[in-house]
């Protein structure tokens, strides 16, 4: 019998092999050539990345050392200062990073009603901040009657206070653990504004607002000491400091703080505005002086950005104390 057709089948199947070998070869090395270049490039982002974080932390840094350098200066705080001129730091900021800056923004947080501080230790209402927190609720910007405040008031602190207790029309853990999906009332104090939306009536129009309004937010502070300082507030919060006082007193003590050569130092220099000589603020809720602050510095590097958020206590004499820190 003839032995060529085993001699063609044995070529065959060498040729089947080699290929077989080839097309394993080629695709182990587009697989380790994929591995490499994946490699790469995770390594070059996480170098952008370290590069970023580094950014941002310089400019809370920055930041850090107006605050502290403003302490020795003076014993006020108001918007006419350095730290209150962000915008300033942020530019020259350019001059230091390769394709790089970074934008950072100081808020002072004893311009803002601080919710955690509106009961006292024993779960009770601090009366002058309850008051304040009351009147700004009911400011026509959120659009809420006095029977909403007053029964949102109960919500909040039945949320705030320690005990199970309810307050009036309020609610306790009951009334959370019913809710589908459940969750228990903190009984504390928040530990992030956020968590606002979990109080029954503290709706997320509320506070974040909407496009056609703004939410309350803003306006809130975790940190404080109990004490609003006029010399930084906003509008709204002056107007609610007092029931005598009126959106346009707000906007001229806005005015009168805006001039370099009216002195802010006393709490009582809003007597001095035109029209304001009869109102007397409760002296335990105002102040000229702040200890806690917001930093936001953002690093940024061509089209990429890093978030960073901190708050802060300041306090002559001593290093900045880190009160939160968030990083996106």
């Amino acid at each position: 019998m003839p032995t060529w057709p085993q001699h063609k089948n044995q070529r065959g199947f060498a040729l089947i092999l080699t290929l077989l070998m080839i097309s394993m070869i080629v695709v182990v090395t587009l697989q380790f050539n994929r591995s490499v270049w994946s490699g790469l490039y995770g390594s070059s982002n996480f170098k952008e990345a370290a590069r970023l974080r580094m950014v941002a932390r310089s400019g809370f840094e920055c930041a850090v050392t107006v605050l502290s350098e403003d302490a020795t200066e003076n014993e006020i705080d108001t918007l006419l200062e350095p730290w209150a001129k962000s915008r300033e730091l942020s530019l020259q900021s350019t001059a230091l990073f390769e394709k790089g800056h970074f934008m950072v923004e100081i808020s002072d947080l004893c311009g803002k009603i601080p919710i955690n501080q509106l009961l006292d230790d024993k779960g009770e209402w601090r009366p002058a901040l309850k008051d304040l927190f009351e009147r700004f609720l009911l400011s026509k910007t959120f659009g809420l009657d006095p029977d909403e405040v007053s029964t949102l008031m109960d919500f909040i602190k039945d949320w705030l206070d320690p005990d199970d207790e309810i307050t009036r029309f309020g609610v306790e853990s009951v009334y959370y653990q019913g809710l589908d999906p459940p969750y228990t009332c903190d009984n504390g104090a928040l530990t992030s504004l956020d968590r606002l939306t979990l109080i029954k009536g503290m709706s997320q129009e509320l506070v974040y607002g909407t496009k056609e309004k703004e939410g309350i937010i803003s306006y809130l502070s975790l940190y404080g000491d109990g004490k609003i300082n006029i010399n930084t507030a906003g509008p709204l919060i002056l107007q609610a400091l007092s029931a005598e006082m009126t959106e346009e007193m707000a906007k001229s003590m806005v005015a009168y703080r805006k001039d370099p050569l009216n002195d802010l130092s006393d709490p009582t220099w809003y007597q001095k505005v035109p029209g304001m000589d009869h109102i007397v603020l409760d002296a335990d809720l105002v102040t000229t002086r702040s200890h806690y602050f917001e930093i936001q510095s953002t690093g940024i590097l061509e089209k990429m950005e890093q978030p960073l958020t901190v708050q802060v206590f300041r306090e002559p004499g001593k290093p900045i104390q880190i009160l939160q820190w968030k990083a996106a």
